[in-house]
Order: structure tokens, then C-alpha cells, then sequence
């Protein structure tokens, strides 16, 4: 045996499929002095009970190409290491057993083809076709992916063990960690059962074992265990060894082959927590005992489906417990807490599927610095304050595997752990019909009931219940005046003599500009793709304000913390809990602020992007000019225990011009009328602000050095391979949720980010990239071609736009 290191450049905690494709992948990448160190045997956690369906089509472009990358994987590492994975490019059917099932279903097929997915619709007797043991009488349709398979778990993460080790890498069994030692805000050193290992990174590759792994040096992971139970049966006449995997989302149940007869489980509405005391000591290759009473009503269901499970032998019944994660997603990236920590955990039951491409960007993210492409979705920088108790964590983990089979609606919201973090004006937005939407834990109004309106969302793939509410609202905000409690806003601050020369090294605007001034700042990453979309107020020679959006909290101030120069003056903090924010909005804002103030609020005394403390209703209120719908508006920044007094007088002073509340939903019509982008989908780390056209914003003028600026030269000198658009639609009855694929002349290239419905200018808008990579393209190309918009299968003529489609000021409909 090989003899045990003291030291290693990287040091990954964890055995299962995950540990070792992050050690195959990192070997592969150059970095041989890898240690993997397993407390028992390789895959004895969780891997060894995995099920081992591998499919790919995601609702984000980037998580799916990350599920094909395990696919190439898989699909060569066998003839690569000699030892056998299990395998099989077999497909997998998905089935559709009523009306809205079938319109998710073609949705999804729009989404593959979006993302260059091959997808076919089915009709229910050439499903059976494929898999002739089910029952089709209740079918309405299906869904065939001819490249998903299945895997064996632990032939697969042996497979990889032995290609990490043939590139150099070592792996430990038998080796516990015991502790870790922390010098300058990383670990230095692995304390493990044989012995410290010092090392530069560290891995936790822990499967369900990693939040305590994370504990131990300060890291949260937010993840629980939950009970997870599939049969495997006998072998069963007509199941044949390329029969492609099932899920049969309506009965909530899944199935594959093995060795002739079905492997068959589900995700049952009302699972069962594991370990919420605490681990067993020693549980390693170990199940739990098998619940026949809890697995009954996936039985009951899954005999509709195959009858022969009726008179099929039972092998076993297994219940091993897995990893699962708040939102269903699984976790990757350096924990915020400290540098050169990194997790790669929470796979929810697919972690084969996972596994070879989460390994590979696992990799490339410790050897780049940052991720190779925007996996913002299953970053652990996505947590905040409300994932750090473990009973609100494992709430809201077991409604997420509940809805794991049920439709996923468009706007849908958890109801588990609500509320949490309310707005001081919470109580009074409820007691006036607030239908709340939840964010990190924030509860944010999304629309407003008026008496007698049903007060609640009903989910549908159509015109959703709440549009005449939003219609209102989004009328009164182009029309009059509109409050919209905007509270749950990430706020920083950054004082230091040093704070202009930190800012301007992060940022791609202009932080030399005079106090008082607002700037709109992105922060770029070395590809020059934007990292943070953030708001900046300069509040002196020495501080500044910047407010980024409620769910990029965490992941924003760890951008900035992490690239702000370490040498200069310049201390961040968040002061998200110090303000409320209220945004007054319309043409009649300044009107309403005239009546509660003596400040000067003239358009001369006011202007447009900047920000002043003024005097409000007897409260000193930081007011930021600007808009994000479009219309003559502040950001009311209102220190939390003014905020009541300050809401109450808006209110008082706005009834004569008919002043109304708003939510969140009108703000997403506002600006898709007025062309404002969205971060985290029309624009990220993937695109460059000249592709999404907001090169205005760019500090390219001179040689001031900013992080991102040499990719953005190379790039401004040559070709753009992708563009933002508009779209819009004349049928005012098509509903577009986003990633509708994007047709010019006939040939596919790109799909929205964005999709919603404009009340003003009564047309369905959409926004995405118009891709050419190839030869690139400009203005005219995008603008010279003929549009359609796959809707759920369906072709409807789409207009192209580069311009806002309503200008405010003029009152005019542009589109």
C-alpha cells in the first residue's frame, strides 16, 4: 500500500462518484499531487444504492450541457481505465398522462431543442412500442431522449478511481477526517485518522455527510438526508437489456432494467427525514430497513403502469438514504466562508447522472479560479441567511422532494418555511391583498388582490389568475404613482480612503464620478462576462452604496470580497438589514414626494442618476433616482424604523393621484416593455456587455486597469458571436416563459431568456440571444431576419426589436 502523504496540493474528502470524478478530472488537468481520502471504502455512503438513471434535459441550458458532459464521459471510460461502468446509451421515455402534463412535456421538448437536445414527442402506442410491458390506456403522449441511459454506480466510480489513479492521482480508504487546521481564511491542513496532510485546496466530496464535513471548519452546506426506496425485481419476461429507462412523472414513479427484471422507484408526496438527530456511527455499505407500508402507494400506482409487476418476484426492497438539497439542485463551488474550500455535494438522488460532468466543471473551476461557464444555479454562493438552520433547510428540502414528479408551473412558490424574513411593512401589504412571493428566505409582494379577488396564485401553462391584478398595476405605474416594497434589496457598503481605486479595479463603470452620483456597475469576470450587476451611490470621497438583487446577496459580496485589493484601504459590508427600500413610481412620483418634503425633488434639483439624503415625512431618507420600469422614479432607502411611518404618509399624500401598491410581477412587465435586462437570465458571467448591449457602461477610455478589460478589448475588435434582442408576438393569447427556441430564416439560433407579457403594449415579449458563432454577426443581421418562436412545439411569427419597445416620456408604443 501506498505510503501516506503529509502533504498534497489538493485534498478532496469523499469517496462516492463525485470525490472521484474530481480526482479523475483534476489528474487529467495536470494536477497529480491529488489525495482522495474515503473514511471507509470507495462508493459506501451513498453511491453504492444509487439507482443509476442517467438523463440530462434541464430547465437551464448550462446544468444540462453539464449532464452531457457525464454522458461523452461515460460513454468512453470503459475502453480508457479496462474496467467496466455498466453503461448504456439505452434512452429514456418520459410520459404524459393529462392535459397540462402533456403541455409541460412540449414545453420541455421546446427547451431540448433549444439547447440542442435531441427530443422526440411520442404518441402513447409508440411509447409502447418501446417499452411494450406498460399500460397505455391513460397515456396522453411522451417524450423520447435517444442519448439518456443508466449506469452501474459502483462499476462507474471504480472505473474513475482507476483513471484518476493512472493519472497520477492517490486515493486513501480507510481514512477519517478528523479535523482541519485554518491559517489566513483557508485550510492549510487536513487532520485525518493516519495523520495531517497539509495542502493549498480542499474538496468536500461528502455526500450526505457533507454539512457536517462543513461544520467542522465553519462551512455551511445546506443538505438533509431523506429516505429514498426503490424494488428490484426478479427477472421478468419481455424486459429486455436495452429497454430504455421511464419516469412516469404522473404516478410518481421511475424504472430501468437490471439483469432482466425492473429496478422501480418513486418520490413520494410525504417523505421521510433521515438522521435528524445525528449519523449512526459506522454507517457505511449500510441501508435502512425497508418501509413496505410507506412504499405502498408508489406499488399501487406503479401495478396501473406495468401489470407484470403483479405476479413479478421481488428481489429486495431498498431503502438507502440520499442527499438532498432546498431547491432540488445540487452544490458545487468555493464556499463562501473561506478561500480554497470547495464543495461538491446535495445531488438529490441523481449523482450518477451528475457525477462525470460535475466532476469535470468541479475541476476546471479549482484549476481556472471560476467556474468554465455560468453554473450560478448550483452554486453554493445561491445560499443565504435563511439556509443556515438546518430544521428550516430540511422544511423546505422535503416539500422540494415532494414536488420532485409534480408539474413544475411556471412562477410556482414553496410554502414551507414561510414566512421568514418579512419587510417591516409586511402586515400591512397582506391586510391590502399582498400575494406574497418568496426570495432567500425574503417574503416580497408579487401582486395585489383587490376585495373580492381571490388572494392566492392558481397555477396554469396559460393566462395565469393574477394578470388583471398585474394589468392594474402595471397601468397605474405608467399612468399615476405606485409603491412597490423592494426591502429584500442586497445593500453594501465600502468605506475606506482606498474605496474609489478598489472599485474601479472590480468594476467595469466609472467610480471616479463626483459624490452623489449613481452608476450602473459591472463587475466582470477575466472573460469579460458579467459577474455582478450591481448599483452604485457614491456617498463621499471615502464610502460608497451599492445595491445588487435579493437572490445574488451571498454571491455578490463574495465577489467583491474576494477581488477587492487586499493591499488598499477598502472594507466592505452588508447593510442589507439596516433599510427598507421603498420604489415610488410614474409620472406622478414627484408630486407625492413634493407634498413630504422641502427638498428640492426638481428634475434641476433631482437629476437622473443620483442620490441624496433628503427629509421625508420626518425621516432621513437615502434617495436614489432611478428607474428599473421605466418611469420618473426613487428608491426610497429608509432606515427600518422609519419605514411604517414613511409608507403610511407616501400613501396619504398619493390618494389624490390615485397612488397604488405594486408587486413584483408588474415590475417584470415594466421592464420588459422598456427593455431592461434581468440578471441571472438575460444577462451573467456567460455574456459580455457588448453581446447584451450595454457596452454604454463600459470604462473603456483610457487605460484605467479594471478586471476583465483585456478580454473586452480582444473582444471589441472582433465579430460578436451573439446578440440580446427583443421579440414580441401579435397573438396576445401565446404565453412565453423563456427558453422558447428562437428561429431567423427558418435555422435555430438561440432561445429567449425571458419571456412575459407587456400590458401597455398588449403583446407577449421575449427576450434572448441571437447566436451566429461561426461567422458572427452585427446589428443588421439581427435585424434583417424573419423570426419565429417555438411555444411548446408550436412556430408563431416573432418581430425583432434592439430598442425599447414604449418610450415613457413620449407615452409612445415603439413596438
Amino acid at each position: 500500500m501506498a505510503e501516506f502523504p503529509t502533504q498534497a496540493q489538493v485534498v478532496i474528502v469523499g469517496g462516492g462518484i463525485i470525490g472521484t470524478s474530481t480526482a479523475y478530472h483534476l489528474a487529467k488537468l495536470g494536477y497529480k499531487d491529488t489525495v482522495l481520502i474515503e473514511r471507509h471504502k470507495l462508493t459506501s455512503g451513498s453511491t453504492f444504492h444509487a439507482a443509476g438513471l442517467v438523463g440530462q434535459l434541464r430547465s437551464n441550458a448550462n446544468i444540462t450541457q453539464l449532464l452531457g458532459e457525464s454522458v461523452k464521459i461515460y460513454q468512453t471510460l470503459e475502453q480508457e481505465t479496462g474496467l467496466a461502468t455498466g453503461w448504456k446509451m439505452n434512452g429514456g421515455l418520459r410520459l404524459a398522462c393529462n392535459a397540462e402534463r402533456w403541455t409541460e412535456v412540449k414545453r420541455q421538448a421546446t427547451t431540448a431543442r433549444s439547447f440542442g437536445l435531441e427530443m422526440h414527442l411520442l404518441t402513447p402506442r409508440e411509447a409502447q412500442e418501446l417499452w411494450p410491458l406498460m399500460d397505455i390506456s391513460d397515456v396522453v403522449g411522451a417524450a423520447f431522449l435517444p442519448t439518456d441511459g443508466q449506469a452501474n454506480p459502483s462499476d462507474i466510480t471504480g472505473s474513475l478511481a482507476k483513471g484518476a489513479r493512472m493519472n497520477g492521482a492517490r486515493i486513501f480508504e480507510d481514512t477519517e477526517v478528523t479535523g482541519f487546521k485554518v491559517e489566513g481564511g483557508r485550510v492549510t491542513v487536513v487532520e485525518t485518522s493516519r495523520g495531517p496532510i497539509a495542502c493549498e485546496i480542499v474538496v468536500n466530496c461528502a455526500g450526505q455527510w457533507a454539512r457536517e464535513v462543513g461544520a467542522m471548519v465553519g462551512v455551511n452546506v445546506p443538505l438533509v438526508s431523506v429516505e429514498h426506496q426503490y424494488m428490484v425485481t426478479e427477472r421478468i419476461a419481455g424486459v429486455t437489456s436495452n429497454l430504455p429507462t421511464l419516469r412516469d412523472p404522473d404516478r410518481l414513479t421511475y424504472y430501468k432494467e437490471e439483469v432482466g427484471g425492473l429496478v422501480m422507484g418513486g418520490y413520494e408526496p410525504n417523505p421521510i427525514p433521515w438522521a435528524v438527530g445525528g449519523f449512526p456511527e459506522k454507517f457505511n455499505f449500510q441501508l435502512l430497513q425497508s418501509n413496505f407500508d410507506h412504499f405502498e402507494q408508489l406499488m399501487e400506482l406503479a401495478l396501473g403502469r406495468v401489470p407484470a409487476l403483479q405476479t413479478a418476484g421481488i428481489k429486495q426492497l431498498i431503502n438507502g438514504p440520499e442527499s438532498f438539497t432546498p431547491d432540488g439542485n445540487f452544490i458545487l463551488g468555493q464556499a463562501p466562508e473561506l478561500t480554497g474550500f470547495y464543495v461538491g455535494a446535495g445531488f438529490n438522488a441523481f449523482g450518477i447522472a451528475s457525477g462525470g460532468g460535475a466532476g469535470k466543471v468541479l475541476a476546471e473551476w479549482i484549476v481556472g479560479g471560476e467556474p468554465p461557464y455560468d453554473l450560478s444555479p448550483v452554486d453554493i454562493l445561491r445560499f443565504g441567511r435563511n439556509h443556515q438552520d438546518v430544521n428550516w433547510v430540511r422544511a423546505r428540502t422535503l416539500e422540494a422532494y415532494s414536488k420532485h414528479y409534480t408539474i413544475a408551473w411556471p412562477h410556482e412558490e414553496h410554502k414551507s418555511g414561510r414566512p421568514l424574513r418579512r419587510s417591516p411593512l409586511y402586515d400591512r401589504l397582506k391586510a391590502q391583498g399582498a400575494v406574497f412571493g418568496e426570495k432567500l428566505g425574503w417574503e416580497r409582494p408579487n401582486w395585489f388582490a383587490a376585495e373580492g379577488e381571490d388572494a392566492s396564485d392558481h397555477y396554469t401553462f396559460g393566462r395565469p389568475n393574477w394578470t388583471d391584478a398585474v394589468a392594474r398595476e402595471h397601468q397605474a405605474t405608467r399612468e399615476g404613482v405606485t409603491v412597490f416594497d423592494q426591502t429584500s434589496f442586497a445593500k453594501f457598503m465600502l468605506i475606506g480612503k482606498d474605496a474609489e481605486a478598489a472599485l474601479s479595479f472590480v468594476s467595469a463603470g466609472d467610480m471616479t464620478r463626483p459624490v452623489g452620483s449613481l452608476t450602473y456597475a459591472p463587475m466582470l469576470n477575466a472573460r469579460g462576462g458579467i459577474e455582478c450587476d450591481l448599483t452604485v451611490g457614491r456617498l463621499s470621497t471615502t464610502a460608497y452604496y451599492i445595491v445588487a438583487g435579493t437572490g445574488a446577496a451571498t454571491k455578490d459580496f463574495d465577489w467583491l470580497k474576494r477581488h477587492l485589493p487586499q493591499a488598499l484601504d477598502a472594507h466592505l459590508m452588508d447593510v442589507s438589514s439596516m433599510y427598507s427600500v421603498l420604489s415610488l413610481m410614474g409620472p406622478n412620483a414627484r408630486k407625492v414626494l413634493e407634498k413630504l418634503t422641502r427638498d428640492d425633488v426638481s428634475n434641476a434639483g433631482f437629476p437622473f442618476a443620483t442620490l441624496r439624503t433628503i427629509n421625508l415625512a420626518g425621516a432621513p431618507v437615502m434617495a436614489l433616482r432611478l428607474t428599473f420600469v421605466g418611469e420618473l422614479g426613487w428608491e426610497l432607502h429608509i432606515p427600518v424604523e422609519f419605514a411604517a411611518t414613511v409608507y403610511d404618509a407616501l400613501m396619504a399624500a398619493g390618494a389624490e393621484f390615485g397612488i397604488r401598491n405594486a408587486g413584483y410581477r408588474a415590475i417584470e412587465t415594466l421592464r420588459l416593455e422598456k427593455g431592461y435586462w434581468a440578471s441571472g437570465s438575460d444577462i451573467g458571467p456567460d455574456h459580455t456587455p457588448f453581446e447584451s448591449g450595454l457596452g454604454w457602461a463600459i470604462k473603456l477610455d483610457g487605460h484605467a486597469p479594471f478586471i476583465g478589460r483585456e478580454a473586452l478589448e480582444q473582444k471589441r475588435a472582433a465579430p460578436l458571436r451573439k446578440r440580446l434582442a427583443g421579440f414580441t408576438v401579435d397573438d396576445p393569447s401565446v404565453v412565453l416563459l423563456g427558453r422558447e427556441t428562437l428561429y431567423r430564416d427558418g435555422e435555430r439560433v438561440g432561445w429567449l431568456s425571458s419571456g412575459g407579457f407587456g400590458h401597455t403594449i398588449g403583446k407577449p415579449i421575449g427576450y434572448g440571444y441571437v447566436r451566429q458563432p461561426e461567422t458572427g454577426l452585427d446589428d443588421a443581421f439581427v435585424l434583417s431576419g424573419h423570426y419565429e418562436l417555438d411555444v411548446g412545439t408550436v412556430r408563431v411569427p416573432a418581430k425583432v426589436h434592439l430598442a425599447p419597445l414604449y418610450d415613457p416620456d413620449m407615452k409612445k408604443i415603439l413596438a
